[in-house]
């Protein structure tokens, strides 16, 4: 048995229209938002009642999908501390190779977008940066260089 593909990673957002955008303006595309609801999702998730909404975001011409969520009931539930750091157990970064890290930051910077730590590079080969965005969702970016 082998495995098929990766559909998707999900993240939870508490504001999904911000996190449409910020994910709009980071290059990617709306595919798709819907509610999503009944005993069959609350049985998938383990959350009895539970209603959301999610928003299928897509790299365009590119395989790999962002499933960004907001539930509605039950309500969200803010970790501690709720900026967590990048050392932090479960899901650290999600990353993205873009054409121009510069223009990156300027376009999401306006969106909530800031950075972690600082513009790196390493060696003759990337610009690398972890960037904080919707909800402290943590972006790396690498543009290649050289």
């Amino acid at each position: 048995m082998t495995i098929q593909r990766m559909d998707n990673v999900g993240i939870v957002v508490d504001d999904l229209d911000a996190a449409v955008a910020f994910f709009t303006a980071l290059g990617m595309e709306l595919e798709g938002r819907m509610a999503i609801e009944g005993e069959w999702a609350g049985k998938v998730v383990g959350l009895s009642g539970m209603r959301s909404e999610i928003a299928m975001m897509r790299i365009p011409g590119a395989p790999g999908r962002l499933e960004l969520a907001t539930y509605h009931a039950p309500g969200l539930i803010t970790p501690e501390p709720a900026v967590a750091p990048a050392n932090t157990l479960g899901l650290h970064r999600v990353m993205f190779a873009v054409d121009d890290l510069a223009a990156t930051l300027d376009r999401l910077r306006p969106l909530g977008g800031e950075l972690v730590g600082e513009v790196a590079r390493f060696e003759d080969s990337y610009l690398l940066c972890y960037l904080r965005g919707p909800s402290g969702i943590i972006l790396a970016l690498a543009e290649q260089i050289g």
